[in-house]
């Protein structure tokens, strides 16, 4: 008989979160760190929601690191189905097993074929996919079920019967129960609304995009060789960046790509020249990109 999933704490207190994470090189503020805490305590699901590009993903990443746990992902999209997200059989495997067993049971080698299906549905020929494996490593984990809003709303239904009892039902084999609970992080960048069972199961956490302190501060702890003054003046243009009626704001992510390309090119001002010349790492559309050159009146 399986024994009940048990969740033994990661971290000890909310400023145990700040620390712990920061030496990964995640900034946390005090609504994240107290969200991932009481993740961790309660043992529930953390549904992350945000725009793209704000450290969503980044955050799974990095409690997975802090804790020294295994980092499983399962990347949703439009189509991904059962088979992708929890198992499926080695069909191929299997079909040679089959044959195999005929050959074998014709010549008088084998005992029929009772015993091939008892063997092509054996451990042998399962293929484990993220939220199985999730459930099944004793070793801490953090589970990963990243942009759930893109896949199909019947994804959700297998998400709630994994989510409330993580155990896992695999009719050839029986019931399989997690003996040591995931660390569980959904991230959803809203493209569409989530059901409200999936939300119940879960704490949600809405990251936004950061102030302009915090934004400095996480750009200097990825760009450490970046200098303050630099850093200042790069988050204060992706403020305003981020103030125009973009089609894509700049995320987080694109002001350090941005720090970093400051250093590559070996710049040590920030000057409507080079602004312009490496619009491209912050400003995905043309369009954007022309509004920006227009509002910001570069050369």
């Amino acid at each position: 008989m399986d024994t009940p999933a048990t969740t033994a704490p990661l971290f000890t207190d909310i400023d145990d979160v700040v620390r712990r994470l920061a030496e990964t090189g995640y900034i946390a503020d005090t609504a994240t760190a107290t969200a991932v805490f009481l993740a961790d305590r309660l043992g529930k699901p953390l549904l992350v929601e945000g725009p793209a590009g704000v450290g969503k993903t980044e955050l799974a990443r990095a409690v997975a690191a802090a804790t020294g746990s295994g980092l499983v992902r399962l990347q949703c999209y439009e189509g991904v189905d059962e088979a992708r997200a929890l198992y499926e059989w080695n069909h191929a495997k299997q079909i040679l097993r089959i044959q195999a067993g005929s050959h074998a049971a014709a010549t008088g080698q084998a005992e029929g074929w009772d015993q091939t299906r008892t063997d092509v549905f054996s451990e042998e020929f399962l293929l484990s996919r993220p939220l199985l494996t999730a459930i099944r490593r004793t070793d801490p984990t953090v589970l990963l079920i990243d942009e759930t809003d893109k896949a199909d709303i019947e994804i959700e239904g297998l998400l709630l019967e994994v989510l409330s009892d993580f155990a896992v039902t695999v009719p050839e084999l029986g019931t399989i129960t997690a003996t040591r609970k995931p660390f569980v992080v959904l991230t959803s960048n809203a493209t569409r609304e989530l059901s409200e069972a999936l939300k119940r199961r879960c704490l949600f956490l809405h990251i936004d995009f950061p102030d302009a302190e915090l934004e400095r501060e996480i750009l200097l702890s990825r760009v450490p060789e970046l200098p303050e003054r630099m850093a200042a003046e790069l988050v204060r243009i992706i403020g305003v960046l981020r103030g125009m009626a973009l089609k894509k704001l700049p995320s987080v992510a694109e002001t350090i790509d941005w720090g970093r390309t400051m250093l590559a090119l070996g710049m040590d001002t920030v000057d409507d020249a080079t602004v312009a010349a490496t619009m491209g790492v912050v400003l995905k559309h043309q369009s954007d990109q022309v509004r920006a050159a227009g509002e910001l009146r570069l050369n």
